[in-house]
């Protein structure tokens, strides 16, 4: 898959929201068409595992203490054998990167987390990562199945049939413990909206401890 389907399923895939949702039946999402839900979000809360997964490079990592940490971060559930939601999520990811530019590996992250991980290794999400990554900041997740199962409980949506998994992208920040969960095919420009309240919330708060510091005597 090169970036320009990547390009072209994402445009594709938000212009058929309103009518189609792909059936989560066999391993590429590939069942009959079902009248899709209307995309939703939700305010979530987060737990993460300590666990140790393995980034796209075969590193270890842990995802709340070296990824997340303090930063905004975007997050998206996806197996590499899925040929029809998981690319439209990853291409969603993809346009919030480009769009975000430079501040994706500063102040923001972006993950990815397979819901497979029996069959996607490291190698195996490196290569699937070079159709949709554009620079540094996003980190392509896989691990045990203990290890995945348990992240995956703790981010409010595992499922033991992992073709049943909703189109997901999680959007909030490791400082302050705000997280909204976005079901369906979200718009790009509202995860970036919500990147930027959540980054104007991090100022206003600074401001109003500066603030309040000034006037004590």
């Amino acid at each position: 898959m090169n970036r320009n389907h990547a390009a072209g399923l994402l445009a594709l895939s938000l212009a058929l929201t309103s009518h189609l949702a792909f059936a989560h039946a066999g391993h590429d999402h590939g069942g009959k068409p079902e009248p899709a839900p209307v995309a939703r979000q939700e305010k979530a809360s987060v737990r993460f595992a300590d666990v140790s997964l393995l980034d796209q490079n075969g590193m270890p990592v842990r995802l709340e203490k070296d990824l997340v940490g303090e930063h905004l971060v975007v997050m998206g559930l996806i197996y590499t054998s899925c040929t029809t939601v998981c690319p439209v999520v990853s291409s969603i990811m993809s346009k919030v990167q480009q769009q975000l530019g430079g501040r994706v590996g500063e102040e923001i992250r972006l993950v990815s987390i397979s819901v497979d991980p029996q069959r996607d290794d490291s190698s195996r999400l490196l290569g699937y990562a070079k159709a949709f990554q554009h620079g540094p900041g996003w980190s392509w997740l896989t691990g045990s199945p203990y290890a995945i199962s348990e992240t995956l409980k703790g981010l409010g949506s595992f499922s033991a049939d992992l073709t049943q998994h909703p189109p997901l992208i999680l959007v909030g920040d490791g400082r302050t413990g705000h997280w909204t969960r976005y079901y369906g095919f979200t718009d790009p420009n509202v995860l970036i909206a919500e990147i930027n309240r959540l980054g104007a919330r991090r100022v206003h708060a600074k401001s109003t401890a500066i603030a309040g510091q000034e006037v004590q005597p």
